[in-house]
């Protein structure tokens, strides 16, 4: 397999985009707790685009991966906490 490089340097995985990837997953997986891990996932998704293009490093489909879970999960707790609040609601009458 033919690794890529830059400048003549093997391009390494930038750490944050696994960081983003990480978060993404566990804003899918955590109950309530997805919500912030999700949101937090989006800031540190552009934090490492910024320090991919400027310091050449791979990783940008783990990054869009893990932007795209924390989306996902944001979504999917949004829904849980309306579903939740409505339900509580609704055996409150």
């Amino acid at each position: 397999m033919m690794e890529k490089t830059y400048n003549n340097r093997k391009l390494e995985t930038n750490s944050t985009s696994i960081v983003t990837l990480t978060l993404g997953i566990l804003s899918l997986l955590i109950p309530f707790l997805g919500l912030i891990l999700g949101i937090i996932g989006v800031v540190v998704y552009r934090k490492a685009r910024k320090e991919m293009l400027l310091t050449g490093e791979g990783g940008k489909g783990l990054a869009i991966s893990g932007l795209i879970c924390s989306i996902v999960g944001i979504l999917t707790q949004l829904l849980m906490v309306l579903a939740y609040v409505l339900f509580s609601s609704l055996t409150m009458l």
